[in-house]
């Protein structure tokens, strides 16, 4: 087995098969995988797949919700803090927390009650890396957990100490994985114009797409959302950039008219 003929072998499903460069990378990890197994035995002295260039990959941008879409499963729910059973009071302030701060599922799940900062209106993040970071609070999401909390404080096996769970299953415990991203897919769910893909972290794609939109500066979203370099954020310039051709070709009269001046 040699270099050149992985890499033919390469050419042959990208040219001829025409596989994707995810499928044509994973042929090559295979492959890599039984030549490590071929040197362990013996009976080759190099992994030539490791000398092989794999085929790059286009990054695929981040899915996001329509603002609308959200006002509308906010405006359907709006009563629920308040009348609502404990469940669907859970559910509306999980959905309130990741699409008002940007929070990543682990970091939601890991908030306890002295997290939230009522007075300055902050909520303090153990992020990636064991880094803090703080994220401001709207009055209105202030006010929404207050009266979350206070529906916790009213189930028999709540935890109230400070360092509790801020949120909390109907058993008084810390929320998990599993739970969160049930709670998403039931919360989105209701909101019958949502057909693809519900889960957590669209809604903190969709909340840095939002701001972008809004006129907040990269750096001020790459603190928000805890990234480590400014890199990870740049990717939501491309759905704002996306949308602005799309309301360019729409609008503007050159582009309606391919470009021609016409009469």
């Amino acid at each position: 087995m040699s270099v050149q003929a992985i890499r033919n072998y390469e050419v042959y499903l990208l040219d001829e098969k025409g596989e994707s460069a995810k499928t044509v990378s994973l042929h090559l990890s295979v492959l890599s995988g039984f030549c490590k197994f071929l040197m362990k035995r013996g009976l080759l002295e190099s992994n030539p797949v490791r000398l092989v260039s794999r085929p790059k990959q286009e990054k695929r941008l981040p899915v996001f919700y329509r603002e609308d879409v959200m006002r509308e499963y906010f405006e359907k729910t709006k009563g629920v803090l308040e009348y609502g059973k404990y469940e669907d009071q859970l559910q509306r302030m999980i959905l309130g927390l990741l699409y008002g701060t940007g929070l990543r599922r682990s970091e939601l799940i890991s908030l306890d009650r002295n997290a939230v900062d009522f007075s300055r209106r902050v909520l303090r993040v153990r992020g990636k890396g064991d880094k803090m970071r703080e994220i401001p609070l709207t009055a209105s999401l202030c006010d929404e957990i207050l009266l979350y909390l206070q529906s916790v404080d009213s189930l028999k096996c709540a935890d109230k100490a400070p360092e509790a769970p801020l949120l909390q299953t109907p058993r008084g415990a810390r929320l998990y994985p599993v739970y969160v991203d049930r709670a998403v897919k039931a919360a989105l769910g209701q909101v019958g114009s949502i057909s693809g893909r519900k889960s957590p972290h669209v809604l903190r794609h969709t909340l840095a797409t939002e701001l972008l939109d809004g006129g907040a500066d990269l750096n001020s979203i790459k603190e928000l959302l805890g990234h480590s370099s400014l890199a990870a954020t740049q990717v939501y310039t491309h759905n704002s950039i996306e949308r602005l051709q799309n309301v360019y070709k729409s609008a503007h009269p050159r582009a309606k008219n391919d470009g021609n001046h016409g009469d």
